[in-house]
């Protein structure tokens, strides 16, 4: 692709980024640095909406938006822009559960009316999950704004890298509202993606844990030469007063159910300390109980004999205790917000301990369909080929340590926050 530049709204300016095409800059937005930590904490959307969304103004806009895009003050963003922009509003777009969140892990969604605003929505988790010419025709931008969770395999930041390069294709501009990353800006774990693994659970080459806001990511994803087929012209619209070792409950925003098994503050870390052991055959995650991804147990195991074995492990930040139901046993677990803890290397180690206490069965049974997903999930078939050839996890994980090095080095000309 060629060299681009995009600048990114700042509180009273623009951050440059030096490998992205040269735009017009909007007037009054000077170059900014990486905002410092501290001063009053404004989401991206509430940013544009205190400059009476002028970065929006004589364009027709589409808004990528779900029950996760509010304001800070509650607001549902679709609802504040509708109100500053009137018909300028053109359309909405879906990504994967629906505009309202409701609709389950891998289901289509279709597109319809939106009850809130009247506009059409248009799914971007149906037959289709790049929005197509036809879609598009009616916006001259596209806006970002969902709340992620931090993890390679959830979708939402699949439905940004391809509808940057729709935008790319069809000559729109391209907008990001950046959110906070709900597990901070530091925490960096896993494997990398291997190109045969590619997918809509693994979309762009990052870590498994990659520790970048979504505005963050949109600036690697343009930049990174094969990440997408073309780069848009594109503007990223700051936070305010978010900062690295941030955690969700640090912002003092209230947490919205990103999807039906992500309902707290606290899932995501869950989601990414067992959404790979979920995978697995015969295994109880805990979905449909009070914490989804907050269980790790195996049909017929030992709720004892899985306990003592994560006991020993002494991970700091991360405490466990026995559970038994419909015949799977296993451990509940507890993690800190702010655990040091590699939970993406937790992942491994409970699998391969419930393999172990299943007899192998967690493994052996996978087969189809259900075993490309988990290789997808993973970005490559090594753990499966690892663990029944009897590799120790502790050898698995370390294998990733020169690539999340590699990663951070690469990743930092695009961090805009301290």
């Amino acid at each position: 692709m060629g060299s681009r530049r995009s600048f990114i709204l700042s509180g009273t300016a623009f951050l440059t980024s030096c490998q992205m095409a040269t735009q017009r800059m909007a007037p009054g937005y000077p170059q900014a640095q990486p905002q410092a930590q501290g001063g009053p904490f404004m989401l991206g959307i509430d940013f544009l909406a205190s400059r009476n969304f002028d970065l929006l103004r004589g364009k027709r806009v589409g808004l990528i938006t779900n029950h996760t895009s509010m304001t800070g003050r509650g607001e549902m963003t679709r609802v504040a822009m509708q109100r500053a922009l009137g018909s300028s509003l053109t359309a909405l777009y879906a990504p994967e559960h629906g505009i309202d969140g409701t609709i389950g892990a891998g289901v289509h969604v279709s597109t319809r009316r939106d009850h809130v605003t009247g506009l059409t929505v248009y799914s971007l988790y149906g037959p289709t999950r790049k929005p197509t010419p036809q879609m598009l025709a009616p916006i001259d931008v596209l806006v970002f704004d969902l709340q992620d969770i931090g993890c390679r395999s959830y979708t939402y930041i699949s439905t940004m890298a391809v509808a940057m390069e729709a935008c790319a294709e069809n000559g729109k501009h391209f907008v990001v509202l950046d959110r906070p990353n709900p597990m901070g800006g530091w925490r960096v774990e896993g494997p990398p993606l291997e190109a045969k693994w590619k997918s809509f659970v693994g979309q762009i080459p990052v870590p498994y844990v990659h520790g970048m806001t979504a505005g963050e990511l949109a600036m690697m994803t343009a930049s990174s030469r094969g990440w997408i087929s073309q780069s848009p012209r594109m503007n990223v619209v700051k936070m305010q007063g978010w900062s690295r070792n941030m955690v969700w409950q640090d912002t003092g925003l209230r947490w919205y159910r990103t999807s039906p098994n992500i309902p707290h503050a606290t899932s995501p870390f869950y989601y990414v300390a067992t959404g790979i052991l979920g995978g697995a055959a015969a295994v109880d995650i805990g979905i449909g109980t009070e914490n989804p991804f907050g269980y790790a147990g195996g049909s017929g195991v030992n709720a004892q004999a899985m306990l003592a074995a994560c006991q020993s492990w002494r991970l700091p930040g991360v405490s466990y205790s026995p559970y038994s139901r419909n015949g799977f046993g296993g451990v509940r677990l507890n993690i800190h917000p702010h655990t040091q803890a590699d939970l993406t290397a937790l992942d491994v180690m409970l699998l391969a301990e419930v393999n172990r206490l299943t007899g192998g069965k967690a493994l052996s049974r996978m087969s189809g369909s259900k075993l490309n997903l988990f290789h997808k999930v993973y970005g490559s078939e090594s753990l499966y080929s690892n663990l029944r050839k009897g590799v120790p996890s502790s050898q698995i994980t370390r294998s990733w340590a020169n690539w999340t090095h590699s990663f951070r080095q690469s990743r930092q000309r695009y961090l805009m926050y301290a």
